[in-house]
């Protein structure tokens, strides 16, 4: 690790935020797109109720032969197969408000990677998010309600390592009723959370709730 990633390491981790007085909110977009035909058609992808992760299941028992926890690094890309992501990652922090920022909506292809929590593949709780569209229409995680159980994750880190997440769990969570223990809390084993906006949407106020994916590491390249 360079003494500038040392550096921000250290600031880093003396400002991290606790999770139990932040809540996430992206900026949102448009519930409905239009198509080539004028017709709209009905938003994002909602996860289904057989991808909700089990309640009795936890990631130590899901996934018993995962490798070591990684040191810090940041990141520099997201990849998920699934859905056809293939997408820069930039470092996001705190707004003025004490939200957690989201990226600049202008640029549908970009995800944000929160510096006030671990980076992906240390030991805890990493937190991607990304829009699900803007004004032009579907942005970065448009399609991440339709993963599924199994499906894989890849993170490029700036040491040269990919960190390979597998998806145990997607879920979407009302705004008003986050429950940010659950989402957010440490398992003691490095995992992963990509978030964008889900649920109902209005005009007033845009999307009610959260899409939420929950991964665990299993593979490192």
């Amino acid at each position: 690790m360079s003494s500038s990633e040392l550096a921000e390491e250290e600031e880093r981790r003396r400002k991290r935020a606790p999770w139990g007085v932040i809540a996430l909110v992206l900026l949102t977009g448009l519930a409905l797109m239009r198509n080539g035909s004028g017709e709209f058609d009905e938003g994002p992808p909602q996860p289904a109720s057989a991808a909700a992760a089990d309640a009795g299941a936890t990631p130590q028992g899901l996934f018993a032969n995962a490798p070591p926890a990684l040191p810090y690094s940041a990141v520099s890309r997201i990849r998920i197969p699934g859905i056809q992501v293939d997408a820069p990652v930039m470092p996001v922090g705190l707004d003025l408000q004490g939200w957690v920022d989201a990226p600049p909506p202008d640029d549908p292809n970009l995800a944000g990677w929160f510096t006030g929590a671990v980076s992906p593949g240390e030991n805890g709780t990493a937190v991607l998010v990304g829009h699900v569209d803007n004004q032009q229409g579907p942005a970065v995680f448009y399609g991440l309600g339709a993963l599924r159980k199994g499906y894989r994750i890849e993170v490029l880190r700036n040491d040269g390592k990919t960190a390979v997440f597998e998806i145990y769990g997607v879920e979407v969570f009302a705004k008003n009723n986050f429950p940010g223990d659950r989402v957010y809390g440490n398992s003691g084993v490095p995992e992963i959370r990509v978030i964008t906006c889900g649920g109902g949407f209005s005009k007033q106020n845009g999307y009610d709730g959260n899409v939420v994916v929950f991964a665990r590491m299993v593979e490192v390249r």
